[in-house]
């Protein structure tokens, strides 16, 4: 697998390339995916092309998640996806990357509480965990349960994730086909405790808020 990804490699134009390019940094690519707006898909669920995010301007987890993945494969470090699943919740697919035998992640989320994670986690299972406590659902419930092993995105052809115009649903396949462990035994998981309204308020902290629904279009009967 090539350690450094180049514009033919990925299919990129110039302009694309050098935007990727000058992300050259964890801190950078970090700020960048905050940078994008929200993807409330609209339009009904999607999961774009880095191509298409970096046109759009907007994402959700698992898009942004990508586009630091490409942004890292781009200044010669490994494209890795991991995922966090869930229970009666969703899913949640961060950026990965290793420094000095730590992990870290870059993550794309509209809260407060799911953010990025500095490089200081000796193992997978100790990165999952730092999530697990504010990981909740609207009824305070803890659902976070399993995390997956690095999926390396040299797997797939960069016209799927990369430069496809269509969304790019077998990402999402293969991460969910990758092995998963479990985080806790299901003693543990019947110790569990609910959040209480203070912290479902502080989770409740968006960067970007929802939009409202759209209205729908009344056609006015004509007067007979």
């Amino acid at each position: 697998m090539a350690a450094y990804a180049r514009i033919g490699d990925l299919g990129l134009t110039r302009s694309e390339y050098a935007t990727l390019k000058r992300l050259n940094t964890t801190e950078k690519i970090q700020r960048f995916v905050y940078e994008l707006k929200q993807n409330f898909e609209p339009d009904g669920d999607s999961c774009r092309t880095v191509r298409t995010v970096l046109r759009e301007g907007s994402a959700h987890c698992i898009e942004g998640a990508m586009v630091a993945a490409c942004a890292f494969w781009v200044n010669g470090v490994p494209p890795l996806l991991f995922d966090l699943r869930a229970v009666r919740d969703y899913d949640h697919v961060v950026a990965l990357y290793r420094r000095g035998g730590c992990w870290g992640v870059i993550s794309k989320t509209n809260g407060s509480v799911l953010r990025s994670r500095d490089p200081v986690y000796r193992s997978l299972r100790e990165l999952a965990m730092s999530y697990f406590h504010e990981y909740a659902n609207r009824h305070g419930e803890r659902t976070l349960r399993e995390y997956s092993v690095p999926y390396d995105l040299r797997r797939l052809s960069p016209a799927i994730w990369v430069t496809g115009e269509e969304d790019c649903w077998e990402v999402g396949q293969a991460l969910d086909a990758a092995r998963h462990y479990r985080l806790m035994t299901p003693a543990q998981l019947r110790r569990l405790t609910k959040r209480d309204a203070f912290e479902q308020r502080a989770g409740d902290l968006l960067q970007y808020p929802k939009p409202k629904p759209r209205a729908k279009s009344v056609r006015k009967k004509a007067a007979a």
